[in-house]
């Protein structure tokens, strides 16, 4: 992304749209492993993290689903399987340097310093701006850039999905262009005025419900500044799911072992059915993959519940794909 930033706007053509696309569907699909394991972790899903981290899981499907469109609507075609994130490891593009993703369950610092770091506004309506080059921007040039270009769009190999509570719809116009990419922002770092999505559907962004977590109170507005001074916000119960080293889980035991097999081959078949969804325009595929996609919390559920050497530590899915 930093690349790409650095090329002067008269230079910024199709091409530029199409490879910055590319960086976009990779940091889309970054951030569903961190927030699926902090989600499965959680034993009372019930509750209001717990309900918090799923609908940001499907809000980030869908987002990765408006990229793709964007992609495929210039004639590109989406890399899922070969640019599948590594963790831990820095986000994609090089958004928010210094970041470093894992893989864990639901912790404090989990929550701090991946979740609400990799959703960092560049400047938040509460605590100071980590860094300037935060998604959003990297949203702004690649917005700058469609305007600038005005591309002619394709409807062909575009899906048309209900993810969530959101449904995905191709893209014709820079009227839907420009509404995309201003829902992925608002949904992620809020507007530059309230942390709520903008959206009209009652729910803050996800930086800010990701911070009512960490700090353990509802968001709240008093004398025109933004506090962490509401009703309560408990941290759930967890399982004790370690930090997935880097490599993977080094030398575990057989049960631990089949578990992670199971977990990547199905993972590897959510990778190929993504692929195939764009590839072909089939909305079969796409299907498929989300089913597939809800059988990986079973064999990682399992995993966070085996020990791992050493104190009040388990296993939990490494998202490693096959071949």
């Amino acid at each position: 992304m930093a690349r790409l930033i650095t090329v002067p706007e008269k230079h910024r053509g199709v091409d530029w749209l199409r490879s910055a696309l590319q960086v976009a569907v990779e940091i889309e699909f970054s951030t569903i492993p961190p927030y699926l394991c902090g989600w499965w972790s959680i034993k009372n899903r019930t509750c209001d993290a717990a309900r918090l981290i799923r609908r940001v899981v499907s809000d980030e499907m869908y987002h990765l689903g408006i990229v793709c469109n964007l992609l495929v609507a210039l004639g590109g075609r989406p890399r899922i399987k070969g640019a599948a994130p590594v963790y831990p490891g820095p986000l994609p593009g090089g958004v928010h340097p210094g970041v470093d993703v894992y893989l864990s369950g639901l912790t404090r610092a989990l929550v701090r310093d991946v979740m609400m770091a990799i959703e960092a506004p560049a400047a938040p309506l509460t605590g100071s701006a980590r860094d300037p080059l935060s998604i959003g921007h990297f949203y702004d040039e690649l917005l700058t850039a469609f305007r600038s270009v005005a591309p002619d769009l394709s409807a062909d190999r575009q899906l048309c999905e209900r993810v969530g509570e959101d449904v995905l719809r191709p893209v014709r116009t820079l009227d839907d262009v420009e509404r995309s990419i201003e829902v992925i922002k608002d949904q992620g770092e809020g507007t530059s005025v309230s942390p709520a999505d903008d959206l009209g559907d009652g729910h803050l962004a996800h930086y800010y419900a990701f911070a009512e977590i960490y700090h353990g109170r509802r968001l709240r507005e008093a004398d025109g500044t933004w506090q962490f001074t509401g009703a309560p916000v408990p941290f759930p119960d967890t399982r004790p799911m370690s930090v997935v080293p880097a490599g993977g889980w080094p030398r575990p035991p057989a049960g631990a072992r089949r578990l992670l097999d199971d977990f990547d081959d199905t993972y590897t078949t959510v990778l190929d059915a993504l692929e195939a969804a764009w590839r072909e325009g089939d909305h079969h595929s796409l299907r498929t993959a989300v089913r597939r996609m809800r059988r990986l919390e079973t064999p990682a559920v399992e995993l966070m519940e085996m020990p791992v050497t050493g104190p009040g530590a388990t296993y939990g899915p490494q998202f490693r794909p096959r071949g």
